[in-house]
């Protein structure tokens, strides 16, 4: 039996790629975990599949098969283990997707986390934290990019989807205050990533001896932040959930803390973009071969930089993410070959 002083985590999206280094983390602090994941065939269900046996290995795991969006399933979770933090990872992720299969969005990202903040409602978390992307800063070409910009212009269903939960967290905050962080992340790379994302589909094709498609003919540049980094950030934001100011003067220039609700939205960015020709390069020296290169015009609903402004996550935690792309790239080569035997 788990000690009574031990904390509890209900993690959404627990296979993920995301979901899983957080819940290795959260397990190895001495947290309970609740981890909700419906194992969906979006990208290879094995991975999903693998990242979830490793985590039953542990005691303190347990693994609920269900999607988030199914009426009554998070209703249950909260009931039964009234979880001291709830971190929302579960999406249908990918710009380019979200194109062709629209509905999908909607039924996890806008239906999932209505279902999740209804269920927070009736059992209140200690803190709420709600996975968001850069991707909501969509046309909007000040960078770094900071949590009060103007985030109105959103360049594809996807991210409109992350800012409809963003909205959607915020009334659920002010009207039944519930500590809500919002964390938008950037271009999130390493060991266990998803077959859908560069890194993962350039190793592959690299190693293959196949060409790699380089859109906007490799003018674009990405915040890259490894998954460690982007763990480190949620594991330390989990004790700093925010309050209600009693007055909008009480809100700290440069601070995204809403004058009327207990919500924030907070970047997790290494605050150094990465030219894509580069990274590319990275991925060259880590493998010892370079890549066939395949140059292209820009994807419909893609923006051509990102650049995080990482300033309010390391005023409200001390940290700031510090993982070098070359050493991040090595990282996720060296588990690619492992894995795949390559």
């Amino acid at each position: 039996m788990p000690s009574p002083n031990t904390r509890t985590a209900l993690i959404t999206g627990s296979a993920g790629f995301i979901g899983y280094h957080l819940c290795r983390r959260l397990l190895a602090e001495g947290w309970q975990v609740i981890g909700l994941d419906a194992l969906t065939d979006y990208y290879d269900v094995a991975l999903k599949t693998r990242r979830q046996s490793i985590l039953l290995q542990n005691q303190g795991f347990t693994a609920v098969t269900e999607r988030v969006e199914t009426p009554v399933v998070l209703d249950g979770l909260f009931a039964d283990h009234r979880p001291d933090a709830v971190v929302h990872l579960a999406a249908q992720a990918g710009v380019r997707y979200s194109i062709d299969n629209p509905e999908s969005y909607v039924n996890a990202n806008l239906i999932g986390t209505f279902r999740l903040l209804e269920a927070a409602r009736a059992v209140p978390p200690q803190h709420m934290l709600l996975a968001s992307t850069s991707s909501v800063y969509g046309a909007n070409t000040r960078m770094p990019y900071a949590e009060t910009a103007k985030s109105d212009t959103q360049m594809s269903f996807y991210a409109a989807t992350k800012k409809a939960n963003e909205a959607m967290a915020h009334s659920y905050a002010h009207l039944f205050d519930l500590p809500t962080t919002m964390f938008r992340f950037f271009t999130v790379y390493g060991p266990w990533g998803r077959p859908d994302m560069a890194l993962f589909k350039f190793t592959k094709a690299i190693l293959e001896g196949l060409p790699i498609d380089i859109y906007n003919h490799g003018d674009m540049a990405r915040d890259f932040t490894y998954v460690e980094d982007l763990v480190d950030g949620i594991v330390r934001l989990i004790d700093v959930a925010p309050e209600r100011p009693e007055t909008p003067e009480d809100i700290v220039e440069g601070d995204s803390l809403s004058p009327v609700a207990p919500w924030r939205v907070v970047n997790i960015g290494n605050s150094q973009p990465v030219q894509l020709m580069d990274f590319i390069a990275a991925i060259e020296t880590a493998i010892g071969r370079p890549a066939i290169r395949n140059m292209m015009e820009m994807q419909p609903g893609d923006v051509p930089a990102t650049w995080a402004d990482a300033d309010l996550l390391q005023r409200l935690t001390g940290y700031t993410p510090k993982t070098q792309v070359a050493d991040g790239v090595a990282e996720f080569v060296a588990w690619y070959r492992d894995f795949y035997e390559v």
